[in-house]
């Protein structure tokens, strides 16, 4: 059974393939369908771009869609940057560099963030299972680490005292967002397969 990843993002797709080990499925990206533009979030939550992707690309390709939406929420800036954060500055270096300018005189107790991942499974006939979960942090003075991606050298994470780009693919697979959600995605895929077969 195809099942077909709704983004070109090399980062997140790193971390969705690691979710499909031992699922029957094969998986395709957009990167088999150069014929589909950029889909246009037009949502104003995590969970309606991502239902709007995955419903997009399941009725373009007519196989199951699995779309995930994420960013970073800092309450010292009213939950910005969001769901723009992917468009909060034009690269990820930018993108930090422009955040951590904007919380220069917050105080390190003030600084509380979360990342949140919302992911949203479409079938061909227009079933939808949406999924949403949350990790919580400090944005962190400057950045820190090689891993991840995105805003992971600020998110600094208390319970392992690094930030999620000083924590290993296995640790940022346990605690993140991206993580906890997939998780739950793959409960859900292991039963459309068992109804199928």
């Amino acid at each position: 059974m195809k099942l077909v990843l709704a983004t070109k993002n090399p980062g997140k797709l790193a971390e969705l393939v690691d979710l499909f080990k031992g699922l029957d499925y094969e998986v395709q990206t957009l990167a088999d369908y150069p014929e589909i533009n950029e889909i246009e979030e037009t949502g104003t939550t995590f969970i309606e771009n991502a239902t709007i992707k995955a419903i997009a690309v399941a009725n373009l390709t007519s196989e199951l869609s699995l779309a995930d939406d994420s960013g970073l929420e800092v309450v010292a800036l009213n939950n910005r940057p969001g769901i723009k954060s992917s468009r909060y500055a034009k690269s990820d270096k930018e993108r930090n560099q422009k955040l951590l300018a904007e919380l220069n005189n917050i105080p390190a107790d003030k600084r509380q963030a979360q990342f949140v991942c919302a992911i949203a499974i479409a079938t061909p006939d227009g079933k939808i299972e949406p999924i949403q979960e949350t990790v919580e942090g400090f944005i962190a003075a400057e950045p820190r680490g090689e891993n991840g991606f995105g805003f992971d050298p600020i998110f600094f994470f208390p319970p392992l005292g690094k930030t999620f780009a000083e924590l290993s693919r296995e640790e940022k697979a346990k605690y993140s967002h991206r993580g906890k959600a997939l998780r739950k995605a793959k409960i859900i895929l292991k039963e459309i397969l068992n109804t199928k077969s």
